[in-house]
């Protein structure tokens, strides 16, 4: 664990993950490759595991062996972007890392994900849809990392108020203020109001 409770990437604890055979890694790249196809192209919610199968030339037994449905597709390929961005808030510079007061690293965390959401809003739709968001592990690690702001801001309630301030990051709420008009500029400025007011 690092020191404000969020749990370390690559920690040695963990148990040395199954070694892959070269079949299954060929099978896997092939179905996270046509998923991603599909998902920079379709609406992520429409999308069905025979789509994947027949996008990535497999059968449909081979890809349920590894992914129960598209969601756990989708969380696949995210988890090395949201990965990245993790590593950044526990290691990275000031103010996404560690060092800066606690509304500037909230502003910057909103930046980030708006970035995230820019460039992988579908991926993100596809892995959060309805209640799968709040069981993604990465969306546990945004929780704990927010709740750890306030707390270190003194807010009070920081338990509720961690998921509220999560809220407007959904995939949802950004696809929404994007098709208003908004630019991204404006969605992090607004962000970044609502952090400094409630941090500040």
């Amino acid at each position: 664990m690092d020191p404000v409770g969020l749990p370390l990437l690559n920690d040695s604890a963990m148990p040395a993950a199954p070694v892959e055979r070269a079949d299954a890694a060929r099978n896997r790249a092939k179905v996270l490759a046509a998923a991603a196809e599909l998902f920079a192209t379709r609406d992520p919610r429409a999308i069905t595991m025979d789509d994947v199968a027949k996008a990535a030339g497999v059968g449909r037994g081979t890809l349920y062996r590894r992914y129960p449905d598209v969601v756990s597709i989708a969380v696949a390929l995210l988890d090395e972007h949201e990965r990245l961005l993790q590593e950044k808030l526990l290691r990275g510079e000031p103010p996404l890392g560690p060092g800066a007061p606690p509304a500037q690293r909230l502003a910057a965390f909103y930046a980030a994900m708006i970035e995230l959401l820019d460039t992988h809003a579908n991926l993100v739709l596809g892995a959060e849809t309805g209640g799968a968001r709040f069981r993604t592990g990465a969306y546990q690690f945004w929780v704990v990392h927010v709740r750890a702001l306030l707390t270190e801001a003194g807010v009070p309630e920081p338990n509720s108020l961690a998921d509220a301030l999560l809220a407007p990051l959904a995939a949802e709420v950004y696809q929404h203020q994007r098709e208003r008009g908004l630019t991204s500029e404006q969605i992090i400025a607004g962000l970044t109001q609502l952090a400094h007011r409630v941090l500040g």
